[in-house]
């Protein structure tokens, strides 16, 4: 796979590399998803991670659209991925988690670094992409707020409110807190919407039990919303959510008790930190038998399919 790098030299477009078939797709105006890179790394064992980043690449491509999975290595942030290069983010060493705090720690490393939600969103709206899909978004972990409370925010809410990229996932990662991330999210002007449901989906379950700050029935209605926001010119992305697929969602009182277990857990072995999220999503794939990554491996392929979907109905505007 080719690649074309940025020419300007300056800023996070100096440090691009775009596969071609990226880049042209770009420079004619066709579709094209941007994908995060972190599932790959740190979010499946292999050759499951290698098995479903294809297959959210694939249903980009079944809805008309270029996938773009970014990832950073020696320095250079790669936006579209080869088949070698998939393999090989997913079988390596040593790979670092690189978000906004920490992507200029990866470039000037020279190894690998996967891409978090707010990494892929810099590299997206740096080569172009409007619309990035992930699974779940991080937001305000449980025990951040109140007067002793950690203050533990993930750096995506930022990055939603200061980069214009329309963001498909299933709601915030289940083992959050979810009203706190919700109202963290209104207070930064982010938008907020539920595709086909009046309810924020709950991840790895079709619903929450809360409700959407705002709905849209169709993909069709997605896109002119992304359009409208764009065109306004704010500055800030676009959250969509959209339920897993019925076939593969885990019924809400299970997940919620799930959760509430390994947290306990958690509490009584002593994990804290970044160390946290890992440690409690592993710990629920034990609980749920597995049903809990069934879930998120649908909602992953579901999320790009509908990526691909509003980015090529954008294309077509």
């Amino acid at each position: 796979m080719q690649t074309k790098l940025d020419p300007s030299g300056a800023g996070v477009r100096g440090r691009l590399a775009v596969a071609t078939e990226v880049s042209d797709a770009l420079a004619a105006g066709r579709p094209v998803v941007a994908l995060e890179s972190t599932l790959i790394s740190h979010g499946l064992p292999y050759p499951q991670n290698v098995e479903v980043a294809q297959a959210a690449e694939a249903a980009v491509r079944e809805s008309g659209a270029v996938p773009a999975t970014v990832a950073i290595r020696q320095g250079r942030i790669l936006v579209g991925l080869s088949e070698e290069q998939l393999t090989t983010l997913a079988t390596v060493g040593g790979v670092m988690k690189a978000s906004r705090p920490s992507l200029s720690l990866a470039l000037a490393g020279d190894g690998w670094a996967a891409t978090t939600v707010s990494a892929t969103m810099i590299a997206a709206a740096a080569a172009g992409i409007r619309v990035f899909a992930t699974g779940g978004i991080g937001g305000v972990h449980r025990g951040a707020t109140g007067p002793h409370g950690t203050f533990d925010v993930s750096s995506d809410l930022e990055e939603l409110a200061r980069t214009p990229v329309a963001v498909i996932c299933a709601g915030p990662k289940a083992i959050l807190d979810v009203p706190a991330t919700l109202e963290y999210l209104e207070t930064r002007g982010v938008p907020v919407v539920a595709i086909g449901t009046d309810q924020i989906p709950g991840f790895w379950s079709r619903e929450s039990g809360l409700a959407a700050p705002a709905t849209v029935p169709d993909v069709a209605a997605a896109a002119r919303l992304v359009a409208t926001h764009t065109e306004l010119g704010l500055g800030s992305g676009i959250l969509f959510c959209v339920p897993v697929p019925e076939a593969d969602a885990y019924p809400l009182a299970d997940a919620r008790a799930a959760v509430e277990r390994a947290i306990l857990d958690a509490d009584a072995a002593g994990i804290q930190g970044p160390a946290l999220t890992p440690w409690l999503l592993a710990r629920i794939a034990e609980i749920t038998a597995g049903a809990s990554v069934r879930a998120n491996v649908a909602l992953i392929v579901n999320n790009a399919r509908v990526a691909g979907q509003i980015a090529a109905t954008l294309a077509a505007r």
